[in-house]
């Protein structure tokens, strides 16, 4: 009893003492191991009660605040030189103690799926540069994916820094690390890295309010999404290419026995190929599930070992199972698919490999020119060839009319889809911590707008001055990766939003102190999501190297500056010529197209001469207009300067 009635009155002395007293707290993202930028006044702010006197102490200085009637307090130290480790005391009612705090570089990395794309993801092509990173001073922080559509959001929903030591550089942005390395082995300077981006959202998110002045039916929308009734009432429902149908109803799944199962007998199943697109062999128009089955043999050395499979990339969504247990799956088409197999579950001979694949529309199955095997440390199963498929669900055609309308139609009321509003990404994933001072910017993104890509140069300029405008800084470095070649390659002259897209990104070099790297060279056919992103990252840096660090040095590829008819010639002039021009191949210019008045374009002869590329063709005897690698994907565009950098696409109209 006595022992009962003391812990009540200590549990009551520890609720008095501590009852109403606010803790000083510091944004999420001012924590262990951070970065700060050199050469820039420090700015430390949080929260604690009102009016509660808050003292930090760094560097061997001291600064006092109080906290306002919200609650907010900011402290500001003097500009220091790179270097570090330093510790930070905050103190109030409580006290805060941060380590490791360097001072250096800090660059926003910005942009969406290709920016996002971690070591990890790429830890095939890049395991040497994973097991070998030692670079403690180069640092990323990951900022959680957040949306805000009332306005600019205090703080962030948790996020750690990480330090490029081995494994811990795997959740690192690829582009962004490859970036960062390059510099820091050229300077030792501390590299921090604040990596806000967001797979499949376009530009307009990612602007600041500031940023849409003079875009009144942006401003119009940004005011209707601050109304939560509003965006209730709006929200754009998820898409589903089975809609119409009213329960699930897979054969594979709803029979006696399951598909997957090593027991199910399959009857009538069909011959196909992996890889390869069932459209192609011989399934017309179908949308829904369909299940690959084959009998696998492998070697007794792989029974009862560790194994991955690698299954390419699949259209839209897929299942593994193997001997009747599933191993993996995937919801979407973009992620390789990569499968752990545990230990217990492989057997010497034949193994049962089944594959639900469900496809919403367009062509479904299993993407060419992509790795399908099976593998241990000492063995490798190709997965390739023919297998049995059988047709588990149909679902109903999709009705495009409600996603579409005639120019004569009243205009539809707008849905809301909150990641892709204008503003909704910046006040979730920068505002948070504009205080604190950056080296620059680096961008990819713009495969989410390649629909619409007239817009995007505006939106563009809306993004880089906006940004400026909120860090206070009209010559903040920007540097951008243009949209590398994607899709199948055209073999003859068609028009193109990639390339219309592209076109945008190269006329937004007209912001001062901005750079863009071309990668025309750096895509897939096959995949939005190309491997190489240590070039992109490393001719980022190249171009930090120039309008960040001041070097004088050739950081671009040949850029289109002006074009002058000759008679039955077109001669192209350009800036960013290096040591001059030339082709990669050492073989003839390609990928050049020329038209007369009516624009019809047709292939073109093509030479260097001098400084200059003249363009002709016999079948255009007064041209007008030329393009080079305009296209999704060109047939090797081959024009570069002589350090090996790129020419950018474009059109002279």
């Amino acid at each position: 009893m006595k022992n009962r009635q003391f812990l009540i009155t200590f549990i009551l002395l520890v609720f008095t003492a501590t009852a109403g007293m606010a803790q000083v707290t510091l944004p999420e993202i001012i924590r262990d191991s951070m970065v700060l930028q050199r050469n820039a006044n420090i700015i430390i702010w949080g929260w604690a009660s009102a009016g509660e006197q808050v003292t930090a102490t760094f560097n061997g200085k001291q600064r006092k605040a109080t906290a306002s009637a919200e609650g907010n307090w900011s402290v500001e130290f003097p500009k220091m030189k790179a270097g570090g480790p330093h510790t930070l005391k905050i103190s109030g009612k409580n006290d805060i103690l941060l380590k490791d705090i360097l001072i250096g570089d800090v660059w926003l990395c910005s942009g969406q799926s290709n920016m996002v794309h971690q070591m990890n993801i790429h830890d095939v092509t890049y395991a040497k540069d994973i097991s070998n990173a030692n670079y403690p001073e180069i640092r990323h922080f990951k900022v959680p994916t957040k949306t805000d559509l009332q306005g600019p959001s205090k703080d962030l929903d948790g996020g750690t820094w990480k330090a490029a030591v081995s494994d811990e550089v795997r959740p690192f942005s690829a582009v962004a690390y490859f970036f960062a390395l390059k510099l820091y082995e050229k300077y030792q300077v501390p590299i921090g890295l604040i990596n806000a981006s967001v797979g499949g959202t376009p530009i307009e998110a990612w602007i600041n309010e500031q940023g849409y002045q003079g875009f009144p039916e942006k401003l119009k929308i940004i005011e209707e999404n601050k109304d939560t009734a509003f965006v209730n009432s709006h929200v754009r429902r998820g898409f589903s290419g089975n809609q119409g149908a009213k329960e699930p109803s897979d054969k594979g799944l709803t029979g006696e026995i399951p598909w997957y199962e090593v027991n199910f007998t399959p009857k009538n199943w069909r011959r196909i190929n992996i890889p390869g697109y069932w459209e192609d062999q011989g399934a017309r128009d179908l949308n829904g599930v369909v299940w690959y089955r084959k009998e696998i043999v492998l070697p007794p050395s792989m029974s009862g070992q560790e194994a991955t499979v690698f299954l390419g990339r699949i259209v839209d969504a897929d299942e593994l199972y193997i001997n009747g247990k599933k191993v993996g799956n995937t919801t979407y088409q973009y992620p390789q698919r990569r499968y752990d197999v545990p230990a217990d579950l492989l057997k010497a001979g034949k193994n049962i490999f089944v594959i639900r694949v469900t496809n919403n529309f367009g062509k479904g199955g299993f993407v060419p020119d992509k790795p399908y095997y099976i593998f241990t440390d000492k063995d490798t199963v190709d997965l390739k060839g023919y297998w049995q498929y059988k047709v588990g669900e149909v679902f109903p055609p999709i009705d495009f009319s409600s996603f579409s309308r005639n120019e004569e139609e009243e205009p539809r009321e707008r849905t809301v889809n909150p990641q892709n509003e204008p503003t909704a990404l910046y006040n979730g994933m920068v505002a948070p911590y504009i205080q604190l001072p950056i080296k620059g910017v680096l961008w990819y993104q713009g495969e989410s707008n390649a629909g619409k890509p007239e817009e995007y140069l505006d939106l563009m300029h809306a993004l880089i001055n906006g940004w400026r405008g909120i860090y206070k800084d009209p010559e903040l470095p920007f540097i951008y990766a243009q949209l590398p070649n994607f899709g199948d390659v055209t073999y003859s002259p068609t028009e193109s939003n990639w390339a219309e897209l592209r076109e945008a990104q190269l006329k937004a070099l007209g912001d001062p102190n901005t750079a863009m790297t071309v990668n025309i060279d750096l895509g897939e056919w096959n995949d939005i999501h190309p491997d190489n992103k240590k070039d992109v990252g490393e001719r980022m840096a190249l171009a930090a190297k120039k309008i960040a660090y001041g070097e004088d040095l050739v950081y671009s590829g040949p850029l289109y500056e002006a074009s002058q008819i000759d008679g039955d010639k077109i001669i192209i002039s350009f800036s960013h010529m290096g040591g001059g021009l030339i082709t990669n191949d050492g073989e003839a210019l390609s990928s050049f197209e020329i038209a007369g008045e009516d624009k019809k374009f047709v292939w073109a002869d093509a030479k260097i001469e001098g400084n200059k590329v003249i363009v002709w063709s016999d079948e255009v005897p007064n041209p007008k207009h030329v393009r080079y690698a305009w296209a999704d994907n060109p047939d090797n565009p081959n024009l570069y300067n002589e350090e090996g950098l790129p020419a950018s696409p474009f059109r002279t109209e």
